[in-house]
């Protein structure tokens, strides 16, 4: 069995110019793309781009909904504190109670 032999720089530099030449011959025999098929494809990207978008804002605008309708009932559960008099009135009112529980 042969030993390993370390490729030299010029079958290093031959293998690269194969290499770049067999990439050009190939760019070189593909066919040249149709200006129909380009303005096809360009409407296509549009259209789906249009609809990613469209989609995005209802999404927002659906989570900015939720949103508002969570603090609405949030606002609507609330129970207004009590002022002053209203927590005098029920102060007072115990303390009548258990006046009238101990005579």
């Amino acid at each position: 069995m042969a030993a390993y032999k370390e490729p030299g720089f010029e079958e290093r530099t031959a293998l690269a110019q194969k290499a770049r030449e067999k990439a050009l011959k190939k760019l070189a025999d593909k066919p040249p793309v149709d200006p129909e098929v380009l303005a096809q494809r360009k409407a296509a990207r549009l259209a789906r781009e249009a609809a990613a978008a469209e989609k995005s804002r209802a999404r927002k605008a659906a989570i900015e909904q939720a949103k508002a309708d969570k603090i609405a009932a949030a606002n609507a559960a609330k129970v207004p504190e009590p002022t002053e008099e209203e927590l005098k009135a029920a102060r007072d009112a115990r303390y009548a109670a258990r006046k009238k529980r101990k005579r």
